[in-house]
C-alpha cells in the first residue's frame, strides 16, 4: 500500500474491522461566541463540521447507527466519534457525562474533535484515565501551518497553539489526529512541505486530509460568489496530496486523503467528482511512479 491506511491500522490493533459511529451534540465554538472570535471559521457552516442527521441522546444516536452498521457489515467493534464543533467546549461534568453515555456495548474507542486552543486540564485528566481502558483519540484542526492563512480563515489561533496542544496530548499518551486542508488559496507547496514536517517532528499519530469545499451561506461562500477566491484545479490537488504524503513519515496513519460535503449544501465540492475516484486516482499515480508515503523524508527524526 502506498500510504498507511486508517482501516488497516484499526484492524491490526483490534483484530477485526472497526467502524466509527458519529455523535452530534448541541454545541458551539469559542471563535463563534466571542471567547476568541466571532463568526466562526469562514469555511464552517451551521452544522459545525458534521453533516450527519443525528438526533436524540448520545446513547440513542449510537445505538441507532450501531444497528445500521452491524446489520450491513456484521461489525462488532466501534469508535464513538464526537464530530461537530468544539467537543471540549463545555463544563467538565457535561463533558464527562456525554463520554460515559457513549460507552455502550461494542465501543472500544472514543474520538473527540476539538480546537488546539481549548483543552482544559480536567478534560485531559479524564481522557488520560479513560485511555487506560479505551482507545482515545483527540482530533485537532490545524488546517494549515501558515498563520497568515489561519488568520484569513478566522480560526482564532495560530501555529503555536497547535504545537502546544500536540505536546500536551502526546505527554499524556493520547492518540492525536490532525485535520489539514490542502489547496487553500493563500497556501503554496512550501506550506504543504512545512505541514508534513511539523506533523513528523511532533510525532502526530494520524492525519485527515481535506480538499477545500465551499458551503452555501458561509463567509467563504460569499467570497467565492464575489469572485475573490478560486479553488485550485483537481490535478493540482492530486499533486499536492502526493507531495504531502511523500514528505510525511511512513508510520503516521492517514485516515483519509479527501473529505466530502453534501452537494446540496455546497457551492463547490470536489470538482463534481466522486471522492473515491479522486482517492483512487492518487493511489494509482503513486503506484505507477513508485511513490510511497515518506519516501522523501530526509534524515532521522530525533526526539
Amino acid at each position: 500500500m502506498v500510504y498507511r491506511k486508517y482501516s488497516d491500522f484499526l484492524r491490526e490493533k483490534f483484530g477485526e474491522k472497526v467502524y466509527k459511529l458519529p455523535v452530534k451534540l448541541d454545541l458551539t465554538c469559542p471563535n463563534r461566541d466571542g471567547t476568541c472570535g466571532v463568526g466562526g471559521c469562514i469555511f464552517c457552516g451551521e452544522e459545525g463540521g458534521s453533516f450527519e442527521n443525528n438526533f436524540g441522546s448520545v446513547r440513542d444516536q449510537l445505538l441507532k447507527n450501531k444497528e445500521l452498521i452491524k446489520n450491513k457489515y456484521k461489525a462488532n467493534k466501534y469508535i464513538a466519534y464526537f464530530q461537530n464543533f468544539t467537543n471540549t467546549y463545555m463544563p467538565f461534568e457535561d463533558f464527562k457525562r456525554v463520554i460515559e453515555e457513549s460507552l455502550i456495548d461494542g465501543v472500544v474507542g472514543i474520538s473527540i474533535s476539538t480546537r488546539p486552543d481549548y483543552l482544559p486540564k480536567r478534560h485531559l485528566d479524564y481522557l488520560e484515565e479513560l485511555n487506560k481502558n479505551y482507545f482515545v483519540t483527540v482530533e485537532i484542526g490545524l488546517q494549515t501551518p501558515n498563520y497568515h492563512s489561519l488568520k484569513k480563515l478566522n480560526r482564532g489561533h495560530g501555529l503555536s497553539e497547535f504545537i502546544d496542544a500536540a505536546l500536551k496530548l502526546k505527554k499524556r499518551n493520547l492518540n492525536v489526529c490532525t485535520h489539514i486542508i490542502i489547496g487553500l488559496p493563500w497556501d503554496d507547496d512550501l506550506d504543504i512541505l512545512e505541514c508534513a514536517k511539523i506533523l513528523n517532528v511532533l510525532g502526530i499519530d494520524e492525519v485527515k486530509i481535506h480538499a477545500l469545499y465551499i458551503l452555501k451561506d458561509t463567509a467563504l461562500g460569499k467570497m467565492y460568489e464575489r469572485g475573490e477566491i478560486e479553488p485550485i484545479s483537481l490535478d493540482d490537488y492530486k499533486k499536492k496530496v502526493i507531495l504531502f504524503l511523500r514528505n510525511l513519515k511512513d508510520d503516521i496513519i492517514v485516515e483519509r486523503i479527501i473529505g466530502r460535503a453534501p452537494y446540496e449544501n455546497s457551492l463547490f465540492c470536489n470538482w463534481n467528482t466522486s471522492w473515491w475516484k479522486i482517492r483512487d486516482d492518487i493511489i494509482n499515480v503513486m503506484h505507477e511512479n513508485g511513490y510511497t508515503q515518506g519516501d522523501l523524508v530526509k534524515g532521522e527524526i530525533l526526539w
